[in-house]
């Protein structure tokens, strides 16, 4: 949903064409989403998983990934397959859930009780821009946390379990409990080298 839902958002307010790509919800359910948003002209909803997209290289003037980057891009390698889909010159831009900073033992205390394997994937801005810049592919013009960021993911949060009706209460408990300490968005823009 977070992907069709930032398309709508990009098309309705700046006017630009988006290829809406999701693995989790299907390329009819999302169309139908757009046409009633009245942007069905403007959001192409594509069903494809992060390793096989199906983009011609420098197709794109920018890429975006709202709440989904860490699950596959914390790879060494994933950032030259993606890179190569944005024209040179490009921006990559990603928002996701991340770290304060990095730690040398997770949990931090104070989350444990909610800490969940795969939350191993969050990292810090810092982490983010050495992990890109390493790379020689981009130059990373923004690496930092959103302020308050925590509380807009759990805004986030709660409408999804509002609209889908599944409980996420525990990660709310997480954010309320963290508030803002540890975990927040980060926030990750760069440019593609020529």
């Amino acid at each position: 949903m977070a992907p069709l839902l930032s398309s709508i958002f990009l098309a309705k307010e700046f006017g630009v064409e988006v290829w809406a790509t999701d693995l989790w919800i299907t390329p009819g359910e999302n169309l139908r989403r757009a046409a009633e948003a009245q942007v069905e002209d403007q959001v192409h909803p594509v069903y494809a998983e992060a390793h096989a997209l199906p983009f011609a290289e420098d197709f794109f003037d920018a890429l975006v990934s709202i709440g989904a980057y860490h699950y596959f891009g914390t790879d060494d390698l994933y950032l030259g397959y993606f890179s190569r889909f944005v024209k040179r010159g490009g921006r990559i831009g990603i928002v996701q859930p991340g770290l304060a900073q990095e730690y040398e033992t997770l949990p931090p205390p104070h989350l444990a009780p909610y800490w969940k394997w795969d939350f191993c994937a969050w990292h810090s801005p810092a982490w983010w821009r050495r992990h890109w810049e390493k790379t020689g592919l981009v130059t990373v013009e923004v690496a930092d946390r959103l302020p308050d960021g925590w509380r807009d993911w759990l805004q986030w949060n709660e409408a999804c379990d509002h609209d889908s009706g599944t409980p996420g209460q525990e990660e709310a408990q997480m954010l309320h409990t963290d508030a803002g300490r540890t975990l927040g968005l980060t926030r990750v823009i760069a440019r593609r080298n020529n």
